[in-house]
């Protein structure tokens, strides 16, 4: 089945030649052109992954990817024309999976959205790996890709859902940053440890009674977070 994409720009030419090329790869491309109708398009529709720029009319890149996350774990990759490091960790802190600075090559781009894509679809051979973990109150569900508290569903962005199945599938076992950076978003994965931190702490904001004083993903001082049984 054809990948479906979203792909979010004000600029109709940037729109235009990733639709192109990534047609050309056999996906289906929808386009929206401001905030307001790329909100509307990821209510209406369900997409495989979500191309989104920082800077659009109506509502910006961050507010549209904050709202999003109230209803869909759609992976969010956000495109950004500014280097600015504070930029980039705010796009992740508001929910997105990754981010590409531009100018950007369109190999690249169709990279870094396919290693997404593979990553957070389910495999249909899950070998022996147990599909539904458990510890206490917390529930998660490798198969469908959901986690549960007490009952409740955690909304969770697909990498908040990877690195908690990392360490809820192997509880005591410290994980460095380099290590997790490297497990959940891949060897080529071009942003830096911080990264980790971010997802963590939001992480830790959704699981967490007490963040400050976590139950689950522990911080193992000086080395790496760790997952408490």
């Amino acid at each position: 089945m054809a990948k479906r994409v979203l792909v979010v720009d004000d600029e109709k030419l940037i729109v235009k030649g990733i639709r192109f090329s990534l047609e050309q790869d056999g996906m289906e491309v929808d386009c929206a052109y401001d905030g307001e109708e790329a909100l509307e398009k990821a209510k209406s529709n369900t997409y495989d992954i979500i191309l989104l720029d920082v800077m659009l009319p109506k509502l910006t890149g961050f507010e549209v990817c904050q709202q999003i996350r109230e209803f869909s774990n759609v992976p969010v990759v956000m495109l950004t024309a500014k280097g600015d490091d504070m930029d980039k960790i705010l796009g992740l802190d508001y929910g997105a999976d990754d981010y590409i600075t531009k100018p950007f090559n369109i190999l690249e781009v169709k990279a870094r959205l396919k290693a997404i894509m593979r990553r957070t679809v389910p495999k249909e051979n899950k070998e022996d790996k147990t599909v539904m973990l458990e510890s206490g109150d917390m529930h998660l569900n490798r198969e469908d890709r959901q986690v549960y508290i007490a009952g409740k569903e955690i909304n969770l962005t697909s990498k908040e859902f990877e690195v908690l199945e990392l360490l809820m599938s192997n509880p005591g076992k410290v994980y460095s940053r380099e290590n997790l950076l490297k497990s959940v978003w891949g060897a080529d994965y071009p942003g830096d440890v911080r990264t980790v931190d971010v997802h963590v702490r939001r992480l830790r904001e959704k699981i967490e009674g007490n963040p400050s004083e976590p139950k689950y993903v522990q911080t193992k001082w000086g080395t790496g977070y760790y997952f408490k049984a």
